[in-house]
């Protein structure tokens, strides 16, 4: 069967594969460019993108749209979504099972966008999407290349809030990002 994008946001709405589908107010689907051939992924919505069903809405979505600034990027030509679709309580690490029920999502998410890089925002994001283990502190910016698709990660913007000396290395890591992005077109 071949889905579009209103059946997976239809899907994501009535889910209830998880216990965080009692507790959201609602889910996140991902937002952007169709088309686009960057898609950036992290772990889970926050309790704003919660209250708003968007990704990547307050301070973390400032700094995110900071760092698409300096990098020359807008969010008109990439596509963010994350992991799981639901906000986890209290801003916790995703659970296995929860990680898990919503992966087919991201994956069907993928399916569409057919993207040319991926950009994994945050440990638990890289540690799903590229390796288990992963080091974000070691390893954000470097490249590895899986069926045609570049994939690197880079700090996720909440981790920026915490330690804003973070942010320079994650505007280089989208400098690169964008500098890759012109060299495949």
């Amino acid at each position: 069967m071949q889905y579009s994008w209103n059946d997976i946001e239809q899907h994501i709405i009535s889910c209830t594969h998880c216990p965080l589908s009692q507790t959201r107010r609602q889910p996140v689907m991902g937002r952007g460019n169709y088309h686009a051939d960057i898609m950036l992924i992290a772990e889970a919505p926050g309790g704003q993108e919660d209250q708003q069903g968007m990704p990547f809405v307050g301070r973390s979505g400032e700094i995110l749209d900071d760092l698409l600034r300096d990098s020359g990027l807008t969010r008109e030509e990439i596509y963010i979504t994350n992991i799981l679709k639901c906000h986890p309580p209290g801003n916790r690490d995703p659970k296995e099972e929860e990680k898990e029920a919503c992966f087919p999502y991201l994956k069907y998410e993928t399916f569409l966008l057919k993207p040319r890089m991926i950009v994994c925002l945050g440990r638990v994001a890289a540690q799903r999407i590229i390796s288990p283990d992963f080091k974000i502190t070691r390893q954000h910016g470097s490249w590895i290349y899986r069926k045609n698709c570049a994939l690197t990660a880079t700090y996720h913007p909440s981790a920026i809030l915490r330690d804003p000396s973070k942010y320079e290395d994650a505007r280089q890591d989208f400098c690169e990002i964008a500098k890759k992005r012109a060299e495949y077109s």
